[in-house]
């Protein structure tokens, strides 16, 4: 017997209870009630189930973050269909190309996404609605079309005095049963599609009801096709009836910064790019006041400058955050040193995908400096070392927040897996006497942009090598910015007998190349020329710990 609440019996509770306040918001647009959402939900399992759609069977969500796409993820999620969300920044190909790995049969997006996707190379599809109005974009025959066009009829058949609170009824009978497929990158390669089961779901909002903040309101950032995002800002907290609210344009720092005045948000989710941007535009040019830096020397006026420094960043974010949580990266000492200082409520936590995220967190009262927080309490992680208080070693963990394996690759499944069951991170760490773990090295090389997306280097180099005159190359991350070291092929620069002038231009003409192939969140910025080949192993792949 499970000794906590299904997340789905939770969502429920707080549909009932909250079913006049507001759930789902678009700033600036779109707003739903609790209510509203639990009509459109049931709206969506009659067609589904006049459709035909059956339990287990995929539903894709290719679509940008907003108030209906948090009420399409809940309408596939109760009916038991699998929800698929792709990230809205993989290109019309990679999207197309995943919808298709995952066997789904429907797919939500937007308007201007379906035009540039392909429904040839995406054969088991009977179903395309466009996010944006619910209208149909597509269907496999005019009887699909003609079906799902009847929504509102098989609604007001069913429910003629109307559906209120009481008639709101969630499954929570399929602990076991997979949720939900999240594809940790767009590769067309060797995808890996981590499976998600309800329980792992259930367990991290758990856990995060019992230990991090609850609140009135979230300003949603982040991907919510990445667990991070949508764990985080949008399940655990719409399941506590808080109300959720989407930038619904581009995050640049006026639309945050206007959103946060405006929303007031209990809780802020961030990566440590952020906060270091804010710490050297805003914190660092007062505190190097010749005047400020003289008066932190004085005892008791330093506490006073540093509580004007703390409030002052609080403020920046509305005001209200009780906790800024960080993950993904480790946070710059120097920034670091200064935050616990003024008592800022910060902390940096640590998850991957395949622990539907989290692995470690803990209160910004109790967060220790350097560490990303303690293993949380549904889930255990070790170290593989012979001594893991000083000797880093191979973070593993098992639980119940841990995937099932990955979609269609049996491969990579047993891969993940250490022979007695413990998810392999591919991350190097130690953990002290308290429990606090510390991340010593990416085994991964994965880079995290300044707006919480993952960024994998080999991606990014398969393209930038099929660039003219590129050898090979090595990605690096300075300072949130992507920077592409190529070693130029010197044989094709002879053969097509280029002057000194067009081998100078080489650089901005890969840029701009692979540029046109990426999707935002990887956009290079600068592309440096290497005079000597790169340093390999003997299995011939780069020693990328050699470049910066």
């Amino acid at each position: 017997m499970e000794t906590y609440p299904h997340y789905l019996e939770r969502l429920q509770n707080a549909t009932k209870k909250y079913w006049d306040k507001v759930a789902l918001n678009t700033i600036g647009g779109e707003s739903y009630s609790f209510g509203q959402m639990a009509v459109q939900i049931e709206k969506f399992h009659l067609v589904f189930k006049a459709l035909g759609f059956k339990k287990g069977e995929k539903i894709a969500l290719y679509a940008a973050n907003g108030a209906r796409w948090g009420m399409v993820y809940m309408a596939v999620n109760t009916y038991e269909t699998v929800i698929v969300p792709l990230l809205a920044d993989f290109t019309p190909e990679n999207a197309s190309f995943l919808v298709n790995h995952s066997d789904s049969i429907a797919l939500f997006t937007n308007a201007a996404k379906w035009k540039n996707m392909d429904i040839a190379r995406m054969p088991n599809i009977r179903l395309v609605i466009n996010v944006d109005d619910w209208s149909c974009l597509w269907a496999a025959d005019e009887q699909v079309k003609a079906t799902y066009e009847t929504m509102e009829t098989l609604f007001a058949e069913k429910w003629p005095n109307g559906y209120g609170p009481e008639n709101v009824a969630f499954p929570t009978d399929n602990w076991d049963d997979l949720s939900t497929i999240s594809y940790t990158s767009g590769s067309t390669g060797d995808p890996k599609g981590v499976m998600l089961t309800y329980r792992n779901f259930s367990a991290n909002v758990d856990y995060s009801q019992r230990h991090v903040a609850a609140g009135e309101r979230m300003v949603s950032m982040l991907p919510m096709a990445h667990m991070y995002g949508l764990v985080i800002e949008f399940i655990y907290p719409l399941c506590n009836g808080t109300s959720i609210y989407w930038l619904g344009k581009a995050p640049t720092p006026a639309a945050l910064m206007s959103a946060f005045a405006e929303v007031k948000p209990y809780l802020l989710i961030t990566v440590p790019l952020v906060m270091e941007k804010i710490y050297k535009s805003k914190v660092k040019p007062t505190l190097d006041k010749p005047a400020v830096k003289f008066l932190t020397k004085i005892p008791g006026l330093n506490g006073i400058i540093y509580k004007k420094v703390k409030d002052g960043l609080v403020s920046a974010f509305g005001g209200e955050v009780q906790e800024f949580i960080m993950g993904g990266a480790a946070l710059n000492p120097e920034v670091e040193k200064l935050f616990k200082r003024i008592k800022f409520p910060y902390l940096v936590g640590y998850g991957m995908t395949e622990a539907c995220p989290l692995l470690a967190y803990e209160h910004w009262t109790k967060y220790v400096a350097g560490s990303c927080g303690k293993a949380v309490d549904v889930a255990e992680v070790r170290i593989d070392s012979e001594d893991p208080e000083h000797i880093a070693g191979e973070i593993q963990a098992r639980g119940e927040n841990i995937t099932i394996g990955y979609y269609k690759n049996p491969e990579a499944s047993a891969n993940a897996f250490t022979e007695d069951g413990w998810l392999r991170t591919g991350d190097l760490g130690i953990i002290d006497k308290e429990g606090n773990i510390f991340i010593k090295g990416r085994s991964k090389s994965m880079i995290l942009s300044a707006n919480g997306q993952n960024v994998y280097p080999e991606e990014l180099e398969a393209i930038i090598n099929n660039q003219p005159y590129v050898s090979e190359s090595v990605v690096v991350d300075r300072a949130g910015k992507i920077v592409a070291l190529v070693y130029l092929d010197k044989d094709a620069i002879k053969r097509d007998n280029l002057d000194d002038e067009a081998v100078a231009d080489i650089p901005e003409k890969v840029r701009v190349g692979a540029n046109r192939k990426l999707p935002n969140y990887s956009q290079i910025a600068k592309v440096e020329v290497v005079l000597v080949p790169f340093e390999k192993t003997p299995k011939m792949s780069i020693k990328r710990f050699l470049y910066k």
